[in-house]
């Protein structure tokens, strides 16, 4: 049966006009994406097989080129067309970062660090520039290591943060293994960054973590 042969408050476009994309299963979302199921078989099941192959949305989302393309019904265009839509959405959260109101909980970069780094393979770590009064200038990513650590230079962290006139930071690294909780080498890192920082008047207010779940917070567990 096709899916314009389904009750009208079932498929999921109309489904999605009329109560929201919320109310939508990760299937029929991915069914939106596809826009097109397979002989023999509508979107939504294309969705469902997908979703089973790769193991969750996040995995489908998050795999690489190769990857990605080895799925059924999936290829190069729809590969790049997935990429534009993630970036839309990632600079999407900078945006509203920079516009929204003073930058003072760590779910509000939480979110954004979440959506630039968690799905990355390699460490990376990144620093959010904050003017004085808690609001984002500019966001950059410092280093790049292997799965196993990235080395973190603190000279180069103050040099950048002069260069874009920061009054504060917010440190970030991923940890690819998916377990955010910080290790000793992240601990005296921090201190080290934090000394740095204070020696040009300029403050660290929290160091995040991103693995799977919630992004770790420095300052919510009283580590800065």
């Amino acid at each position: 049966m096709r899916i314009t042969d389904w009750p009208v408050a079932e498929r999921p476009r109309e489904k999605l006009l009329t109560r929201g994309p919320a109310a939508l299963s990760d299937a029929e979302l991915l069914a939106i994406f596809l826009r097109t199921g397979v002989r023999g078989k509508t979107a939504v099941d294309l969705a469902r097989e997908l979703l089973a192959e790769f193991g969750s949305l996040r995995a489908l989302l998050g795999a690489d080129h190769k990857r990605f393309c080895e799925g059924h019904g999936l290829g190069d265009a729809k590969y790049i067309q997935l990429q534009a839509v993630l970036e839309m959405a990632r600079r999407h959260l900078f945006e509203s970062l920079q516009t929204g109101e003073l930058l003072n909980s760590p779910e509000a970069t939480g979110r954004f660090l979440m959506a630039r780094l968690r799905h990355l393979p390699h460490e990376v770590f990144a620093c959010l520039y904050l003017d004085n009064r808690h609001r984002v200038i500019h966001f950059e990513e410092l280093f790049r290591g292997t799965i196993n650590g990235a080395s973190v230079h603190p000279r180069e962290v103050v040099k950048q943060a002069l260069g874009h006139n920061a009054a504060a930071v917010i440190l970030a690294h991923n940890h690819p293994s998916g377990i955010s909780e910080p290790s000793e080498a992240d601990r005296q890192l921090t201190r080290r960054l934090k000394e740095a920082l204070a020696l040009v008047d300029i403050r660290v207010l929290d160091h995040l973590i991103v693995g799977e779940g919630p992004a770790y917070s420095f300052a919510e567990y009283g580590l800065i």
